[in-house]
């Protein structure tokens, strides 16, 4: 995929690029007061959904172009550039009428290739930089094919933008950064650059900071973050939101440390491997606690904690997956029965079950 670099970096610092902002534009003061605020933390690409897609019905789904005319006025009184999402034909044509410099396909637009494709279709011609969110859910494929079609209509500042996958599983997170995902797509794409959203990986602005830097620290070049002038007052997701303040003090903070950090060239792969590592931990929590279901229901049904032909089948078919996948045998046998035995121990000291 050839592309061009996106030129919207406008100071010399090394951080990422930053494009920070509110999650909804609710009103011209609260956009005016957010942005004068962000500008005089350094940040130089502000933000604002003008229209917001939701989950269900009834939320508040965007204030709608007359948010435009607000943006604009922050682009003359700042001279900040100006980013926001977009999810039909029409939105961008009246973003770009605006004279907003990036635009952003969200992830409940990238499930959907015909959405894609209208999108891609009223880009035909223009030169703006595109973003492109993960889909909702863990579908690689799914999001190079919605940033393949941004491509072919000639767009060449592309990027894409991590925002976590829905798992429906209990978690810390709002949505599970599998972070191996991002890093496959950094391998499939060269040179595509990647921002990290940590608002909406983390759900929580407690969560932004070290998201912020296990972002940075992969080698994304980019962060997407939410910013309100007041965020307990805001009309969507005010507990992923922060002051401007208080995301300039994460942002000096984070160049400190890098400033402090070395270059290695093994550094990329070191960290993929982390990436992996991490992902690995949380699917074996998972895993580990649907065994625990499974226990507490082999205990109220009197039901023996391993049962051995259940224990082979399951085996003979993971070595052979493991087999497909390139793995060797032995080792992914070892895996599994210590995988099983500690499913079993946990059954005998705290009453779960496995298999």
């Amino acid at each position: 995929m050839d592309l061009l670099p996106l030129n919207v970096t406008t100071t010399e610092s090394t951080r990422p690029t930053i494009i920070a902002g509110p999650c909804s534009a609710e009103s011209e003061e609260q956009v005016l007061e957010t942005a004068h605020r962000l500008a005089r933390q350094g940040v130089r690409l502000f933000r604002a959904g003008i229209w917001k897609p939701r989950t269900k019905p009834g939320g508040f789904e965007g204030i709608g172009f007359v948010g435009l005319d607000w943006l604009k006025r922050v682009k003359q009184e700042t001279g900040m550039l100006l980013a926001t999402e977009v999810a039909t034909e029409e939105h961008v044509r009246q973003a770009l009428q605006a004279g907003v410099d990036i635009l952003w396909v969200g992830a409940r637009t990238t499930v959907n290739p015909f959405a894609v494709q209208e999108i891609a279709d009223a880009l035909h011609g223009t030169d703006v930089p595109v973003l492109v969110k993960n889909p909702v859910n863990p579908d690689l494929e799914l999001w190079i094919g919605a940033l393949e079609r941004i491509h072919r209509a000639g767009i060449r500042r592309l990027g894409a933008i991590h925002r976590g996958f829905s798992s429906g599983g209990k978690s810390k997170y709002r949505n599970e950064p599998m972070w191996s995902i991002p890093m496959e797509l950094k391998r499939r794409i060269p040179g595509l650059p990647i921002f990290c959203d940590p608002s909406h990986i983390g759900g929580n602005r407690e969560l932004i900071e070290p998201l912020v830097r296990k972002g940075t620290g992969l080698g994304f070049e980019g962060l997407l973050i939410e910013s309100h002038c007041r965020p307990e007052t805001a009309w969507s997701d005010a507990s992923q939101q922060l002051v401007p303040e208080k995301l300039g003090e994460i942002l000096r903070r984070l160049d400190d440390s890098m400033a402090e950090t070395d270059d290695d060239p093994l550094d990329d792969l070191r960290h993929r491997i982390d990436a992996i590592d991490e992902q690995l931990l949380e699917l074996l929590s998972r895993r580990m606690k649907i065994s625990d279901e499974i226990g507490v229901y082999k205990k109220e049904h009197d039901l023996p904690v391993v049962q051995p032909s259940r224990l082979g089948e399951v085996i003979e078919h993971r070595i052979n997956v493991g087999c497909e996948l390139d793995l060797n045998p032995r080792f992914v046998r070892g895996i599994l029965m210590k995988i099983h035995g500690e499913s079993v121990r946990l059954q005998k000291t705290a009453g779960r079950g496995e298999l």
